[in-house]
C-alpha cells in the first residue's frame, strides 16, 4: 500500500486570499453581499470537509495537472509547504458550496487524496 503524501496546513488563510475572494465573489452577488462574506469569513473558525465532499457540494470540476496553479500547488505540497485554508460560501439558494478562494489547492490535494481532509473557513 502506497504511503499518502502529508499534506501541511497554515493555521489560517494568508492575508490575500481575501481579497481574491472579494474578486471572485464580485461576480456573483452584489457589493453589499460580497463585503458580508468576506467579512464573515474573516471572522469564521476554521472547519474541516474532505475534499470529495467540497466537490460534490460545489459542483466544480477538477481541474487537471496540466493547469499551472493546480501545479504550482502540487510542488508546495510535494515539498513540504504550507498551504492555505480553502475559503467557502454556502449558496443554499442553489443548494450548493462557492469555492470563494482555493479551487486550484482543492484540485491539487484531490490528486494526491481526495479523502484528504481540508481545513475551511465556510459563511
Amino acid at each position: 500500500m502506497a504511503k499518502k503524501t502529508e499534506i501541511n496546513w497554515l493555521s489560517e488563510p494568508e492575508a490575500h486570499n481575501y481579497p481574491a475572494a472579494l474578486s471572485y465573489l464580485s461576480l456573483i452577488y452584489d457589493e453589499q453581499t460580497v463585503i458580508g462574506y468576506v467579512d464573515n469569513l474573516k471572522q469564521a473558525k476554521l472547519s474541516e470537509f474532505k475534499a470529495k465532499d467540497i466537490f460534490r457540494a460545489s459542483n466544480l470540476s477538477l481541474l487537471g495537472i496540466s493547469n499551472t496553479q493546480v501545479k504550482k500547488n502540487q510542488q508546495k505540497i510535494q515539498s513540504g509547504n504550507q498551504l492555505s485554508p480553502i475559503l467557502l460560501v454556502r449558496d443554499s439558494v442553489n443548494g450548493k458550496v462557492i469555492v470563494a478562494d482555493g479551487y486550484h489547492r482543492l484540485c491539487a490535494i484531490y490528486t494526491y487524496d481526495e479523502d484528504a481532509v481540508i481545513p475551511c473557513k465556510i459563511v
